[in-house]
């Protein structure tokens, strides 16, 4: 089955439940650049959230009232803030990026982060670093373009 490419909304609908659930998280990897003006696609929502048991209930919960079905491996996995867990088993594709490459830390990535509207953002420059640490094929081929959109982000914001 074609899962739909990412959608601001699907950022919006994230960013409402993780707020009701009080979860601490930042919007990352390239659906944050685009939440910030990049003109890209991606097929998930990527979510870079602060590794605690509780911020891990908190997002369970904000991922059931998102109609993501989840069995106990993965709500264990969510809880306890397993690396990397990925999600196809609701309305659209999410990943909980807990440790992203290239990135020392959550409080030093928020402390970086922008707000855009209602979207917590990493800051382009930890987007990218992570982008280049992953060493996959598809994050370097988007590196040039998000160093340029960076470039005209960050004169824009002066």
């Amino acid at each position: 089955m074609d899962r739909p490419v990412f959608n601001p909304l699907q950022a919006q609908e994230v960013a409402a439940a993780f707020g009701r659930a009080g979860v601490e998280y930042l919007f990352i990897g390239k659906g944050a650049a685009i939440l910030l003006g990049f003109p890209g696609t991606t097929q998930d929502v990527d979510v870079f959230p602060a590794k605690s048991e509780e911020n891990g209930r908190r997002i369970v919960t904000a991922l059931d009232e998102l109609g993501f079905e989840l069995d106990e491996t993965t709500r264990s996995e969510i809880v306890r803030g397993k690396d990397f867990v990925q999600m196809k088993s609701g309305p659209f594709d999410i990943d909980l990026v807990f440790a992203p490459d290239g990135i020392d830390s959550f409080e030093e990535a928020k402390a970086r982060a922008i707000q855009e509207g209602p979207f917590p953002v990493a800051n382009l420059r930890d987007i990218i670093a992570s982008k280049k640490a992953s060493g996959r094929k598809k994050d370097r081929l988007d590196l040039e373009l998000l160093e340029l959109f960076r470039l005209e982000f960050e004169a824009r914001e002066r």
